[in-house]
């Protein structure tokens, strides 16, 4: 029987580890950390996300947990709507909306899907070899016939198979994340753009809110109160933004500054090493894609090195030309997110809100791209 070792246990890691074992592979999953306690806040999955979790028998216990959004779309700082879409419309089009619930959720899930005896937590991988799938940890040297790599935007794996400068590069947003009550006001399902700043608010089960902003600022700068940063910058938005703020816990508020890879990979995997989520595309949140391009890559390599697949070279094959599409789009929208002037400013909202008089349909079609994916259809259990 084929062995395989994981290194990380985030989503992409988790999918990949069940997705591997349900083709037959005895796997191993090292996470570094001591336990699998995720940082505490929402995670957005599209159709597409959604058809892959199908495949290891997730999916619907996806669409149980998470809350159906109504209408969205984008706003402006002052709450005038720039386009608007529903959940019908993208369920009608795509087959399922876009689900919100949160991170931990969707890990504890995965990880109760994990055979017995998968998981090492505590456990630090220090080394890869591509040549001979021999990795070492702080016990000690363990071989394996596939090695997957989740081990995030600053991977050393990636570095491994790829020597040299870090392809990824700060991309001169910070951004916040928290999870606080939705008693505070009507939170629809919205983003609104101001000048150099976004603010993302979203609904999640239990009566919470999910939100999020991205703002211009010198890479690892930090606030001695984040909230009052929050409110200094957003304070003066539409309703119930200044609102959600005030609600906010300051001990559950999340800061990160922003990285992206501006020219993708020459291949995601050498050897027997293959790279996996941010390790192999580092991008930027702005098309909620990260965590979905991550479960994409999960169960397509578990498709293409089990019987029937095209090994790596067919990964590499499948996985790169999408991602890097996805990539180089999340990041031009970061950066018509980070436009400050008044006249580039003004001209980025009028195109948007002239696609938006084209109607819900015309929305949705540039997504199409994203939402249209199917995983390869013999991954289905």
């Amino acid at each position: 029987m084929a062995n395989a070792i994981v290194v990380g246990g985030g989503i992409g890691g988790l999918t990949a580890a069940v997705a591997l074992s349900g083709k037959g592979w005895t796997v191993t999953l090292h996470e570094r950390a001591p336990s699998l306690e995720p940082i505490g806040s929402g995670l957005a999955l599209g159709p597409n996300a959604l058809r892959a979790l199908d495949t290891i028998g997730a999916g619907d216990a996806v669409r149980e947990l998470a809350v159906m959004q109504g209408d969205g779309g984008l706003r402006t700082a002052g709450g005038a709507w720039l386009s608007r879409t529903s959940a019908e419309a993208l369920v009608a089009r795509f087959g399922d909306p876009t689900v919100v619930l949160m991170r931990s959720a969707l890990v504890d899930l995965l990880a109760e899907r994990l055979p017995e005896g998968t998981l090492r937590l505590g456990s630090t991988v220090r080394s890869v070899s591509p040549d001979d799938g021999i990795v070492v940890t702080g016990e000690g040297e363990e071989r394996a016939d596939l090695v997957v790599a989740a081990d995030g935007i600053h991977s050393s794996a990636r570095s491994v198979l790829f020597p040299g400068p870090s392809p990824v590069r700060y991309t001169g947003l910070t951004a916040w994340r928290a999870v606080t009550s939705e008693s505070v006001g009507d939170v629809a399902g919205s983003e609104a753009w101001g000048r150099g700043r976004v603010f993302g608010m979203t609904r999640l089960a239990g009566g919470l809110a999910y939100v999020y902003a991205t703002a211009k600022a010198p890479e690892g700068v930090r606030a001695q109160d984040e909230r009052a940063e929050l409110l200094r910058l957003f304070g003066d938005w539409h309703d119930p933004i200044p609102a959600l703020l005030a609600s906010l816990s300051p001990d559950r508020l999340i800061r990160n500054d922003l990285y992206a890879m501006g020219r993708p990979l020459p291949s995601f995997h050498r050897g027997r090493v293959a790279l996996l989520g941010d390790a192999a595309h580092p991008m930027t949140p702005n098309l909620g894609q990260g965590a979905c391009q991550a479960v994409e890559d999960a169960v397509v390599l578990a498709h293409e090195v089990s019987a029937g697949g095209g090994g790596l070279p067919a990964y590499t094959a499948a996985r790169l030309p999408r991602t890097t599409a996805v990539m180089r789009r999340s990041l031009q929208i970061a950066r018509l997110t980070a436009l400050s002037g008044a006249v580039p400013v003004a001209a980025r909202n009028a195109m948007v809100w002239l696609g938006g008089r084209l109607g819900p349909t015309a929305v949705l079609r540039q997504a199409d791209q994203l939402y249209r994916w199917s995983p390869p259809e013999s991954t289905s259990p």
